[in-house]
């Protein structure tokens, strides 16, 4: 479901340090919701949302189900010192207050039902609005925007003086770039990220986007820029093959996001890990430029083969490349996420 791509400070002071471009590609298990018109969540009726052995369990049978933490969140700030197990809470919330205002309002429902973990992990990890959250196209910015003080205006979206459907500038401090078209956040933050560094400011960017609108050269060419210029950016590949172009057939079907590929994940990830790899570039390139070749060939279908296909071609990028991780798993995407966003600037690579 994501992927951490480019990350790279241009400071201007001459001690400044250059952190390639992260890629986090994060993959979508399905995601079952169970309703119920009878038993005993019926009889028990705020006791519509609990947690069962393999997830949440969701009623929909009947009036809303209470969402008493999500009721207490205004801000992300107010999320920073919640545990795992509140952070899975506030996403079932945050999933039945969704699916009820869009039964009233209309608007894009799947694609925010989607993005609703990885949404509570971004919020949590990161200082937003200091640090810059783009989604790309918008679709799925529905849980974003009921985490950043716009609930209580859920009811008026995509009508006449009411929430816009896609993130807007002027509607929140939260929302850093206009969106609406497909493509764009990679370019956008990119833009952010080279003039933050000119600014010489520290706060982290992150691009959020879908494999649908992967499949556009505007964000191939974004990230070769990204490559290029080394900059300190995220990228936050959606990977859920949900689209209306047939993408799952470019890598292949989709495959399960096991205990050892979120092991793998973590791995990458890891401060020692990324040391270790860069001290081993540096002995290569003394012996010589062929040992040096061979050895990226070695480190390349190592990685190709621990990571989802297709990580080798952001590797070429210049992205470093993380996942795939378990998108629905906010466990696993806060552990990555705060590894990812402390990476140290080890030079450029």
């Amino acid at each position: 479901m994501a992927v951490p791509g480019p990350l790279m400070k241009l400071q201007l002071s001459p001690s400044s340090c250059l952190t390639p471009p992260r890629l986090c590609h994060f993959s979508r298990k399905k995601f079952q919701l169970k309703a119920s018109a009878s038993g005993p969540d019926a009889e028990e009726g705020k006791m519509a949302i609990k947690k069962e052995k393999n997830g949440w369990k969701i009623d929909f049978s009947g009036e809303k189900p209470g969402t008493p933490l999500l009721d207490t969140i205004n801000y992300p700030a107010h999320m920073k010192n919640l545990s795992t197990q509140d952070l899975e809470q506030l996403a079932a919330e945050l999933r039945v207050d969704i699916v009820y205002s869009v039964a009233k309002t209309g608007g894009h429902l799947s694609a925010s039902l989607g993005v609703v973990e990885l949404a509570v992990a971004l919020h949590h990890v990161f200082n937003t609005p200091d640090d810059r959250i783009i989604w790309d196209v918008g679709h799925q910015a529905y849980p974003h925007k009921i985490l950043t003080g716009r609930r209580s205006k859920m009811h008026t979206i995509r009508k006449t003086s009411g929430l816009a459907g896609f993130p807007k500038r002027d509607e929140s401090v939260y929302d850093a770039f206009g969106a609406g078209h497909s493509s764009t956040s990679i370019s956008a933050g990119l833009g952010m990220a080279v003039g933050r560094d000119l600014l010489g400011k520290n706060n982290n960017v992150i691009s959020v986007i879908g494999d649908g609108a992967m499949t556009a050269g505007q964000a191939y060419e974004a990230m070769n820029n990204a490559g290029f210029l080394d900059s300190n950016l995220i990228v936050v590949l959606n990977d859920n093959k949900q689209v209306s172009l047939p993408t799952a057939t470019l890598d292949g079907p989709a495959t399960p996001v096991g205990a050892l590929s979120s092991t793998l994940a973590k791995l990458q990830a890891s401060p020692k890990f990324r040391k270790l790899r860069e001290a081993a570039k540096s002995i290569t390139k003394q012996i010589g430029p062929q040992a040096h070749e061979v050895a990226a060939k070695v480190d390349e279908y190592a990685r190709g083969m621990i990571s989802a296909s297709g990580s080798t071609l952001f590797e070429e990028l210049g992205l470093y490349y993380i996942g795939p991780v378990d998108g629905h798993n906010i466990e696993d995407l806060v552990t990555i996420f705060e590894k990812v966003k402390s990476m140290p600037a080890p030079g450029l690579f």
